[in-house]
């Protein structure tokens, strides 16, 4: 086996808020070098552990705001969450949908908790993955990807030992919901405790996972518990990974986009002035209007 090896297992920092509705710990950008090229394409993740909300009649959330050059991809594990952008995409996604909003060129967008789930209150829990563009796409027509846990294909693992759930890219020759813009790997696989499932990425991969509940054995010998993100070296193509117990673990491998990455809040451009052309694009209003 042409075994890929763990770089670092990152424990989770202190969380901050987003907005007032999300409770996020930072894996990516993170205090290790863990930087926007380290995980290229993906350039950030901010991931909401499990938390609960008590009920509110004013939805928390993230109010209007701008993004270009990049996508967000957001991944519902526990409540719901109502996106709505200046392009006309938008919907709400609860326990195992997708959003996948392709920011490109410029949009405004929103993400509140869903009136419903905001009365009621329970547990959050949610990624949000910020995917990066190649230059010849940053400026692209904007678009929205809403994918409900039953439009994502999924893999049935031997021995009843759970599924992988394949958001984009390939896994044992079923392909993804997702469009993706470059070539990338995003799954969620959630595993029966003794279940065991194998991955093969290209060495020049990317590649992370995130135990997003339970705790599992990577490659038979590092154990890794909840809430803990893997970093893979850029060496070898195979790995595993066994359930300790009941577990869900989102698998992330993309090939590096390998451009200049310039990027200041909202906007991830290639070049400083990019940037400031971003900048100056937001603030005459040629992002649209959405009304908060």
């Amino acid at each position: 086996m042409n075994t890929k090896k763990i770089e670092v297992v990152i424990p989770p920092r202190e969380p901050h808020y987003v907005g007032d509705g999300f409770r996020v710990h930072n894996f990516i950008p993170s205090a290790y070098h863990l930087d926007m090229k380290r995980m290229d394409p993906f350039i950030m993740m901010d991931y909401n552990s499990k938390f609960h909300f008590p009920a509110t009649d004013t939805p928390r959330g993230v109010g209007v705001h701008p993004h270009r050059g990049f996508e967000t991809v957001t991944i519902a594990y526990n409540g719901k969450v109502a996106h709505h952008d200046s392009a006309g995409g938008g919907g709400v996604i609860g326990e195992g949908d997708v959003q996948w909003m392709t920011a490109a060129s410029g949009v405004l967008h929103k993400e509140y908790h869903e009136k419903e789930f905001a009365k009621k209150g329970g547990d959050f829990q949610m990624v949000q993955l910020w995917v990066n563009l190649p230059a010849k796409d940053k400026m692209s027509t904007p678009k929205y990807q809403g994918i409900t846990n039953a439009e994502i294909t999924k893999y049935n693992l031997h021995n009843d030992g759970g599924v992988v759930e394949i958001i984009a890219g390939e896994y044992k020759n079923e392909r993804g919901a997702a469009s993706t813009f470059t070539p990338l790997n995003m799954l969620n696989a959630r595993m029966k405790k003794g279940g065991k499932a194998d991955f093969s990425f290209p060495a020049s991969y990317n590649t992370g996972l995130l135990v997003i509940e339970g705790s599992i054995t990577v490659n038979g010998e590092e154990q890794v518990p909840t809430d803990h993100f893997v970093l893979f070296e850029n060496e070898g193509e195979d790995f595993t990974i066994e359930a300790l117990e009941d577990a869900v673990v989102l698998v992330l491998g993309g090939e590096p986009i390998n451009e200049p990455i310039a990027a200041q809040g909202p906007f991830v451009m290639n070049t400083r002035e990019e940037l400031m052309q971003a900048i100056n694009d937001f603030n005459m209003g040629k992002f649209g209007y959405l009304e908060d």
